[in-house]
């Protein structure tokens, strides 16, 4: 019962964040607003293999976390750079 409430709640917060993203003033608000959506995105995979008892959700949740990583990483490279490819 306790881990259905969790992902309940889980993911009510990524779709605050989903409005937070699409209403964010600036692009690193919209970018903080993605990597909170990966990283919700990772607790509930954990959470709902733990529920449904299979480990290989909880490696699918740790490839998506070392995937959301490097993207984030690399994006807010792109934005630093102002969208210069060198």
């Amino acid at each position: 019962m306790f881990l259905l409430i969790t992902m309940i709640l889980l993911v009510i917060g990524m779709f605050i964040a989903i409005i937070r993203m699409a209403m964010g003033p600036t692009v690193w608000d919209r970018l903080l607003a993605l990597n909170l959506i990966s990283a919700k995105t990772i607790l509930l995979l954990a959470i709902y293999g733990v529920y449904k008892d299979n480990i290989l959700l909880l490696d699918i949740a740790i490839s998506y976390g070392i995937i959301g990583f490097i993207g984030i990483t690399l994006l807010s490279r792109f934005i630093l750079r102002g969208g210069r490819l060198k």
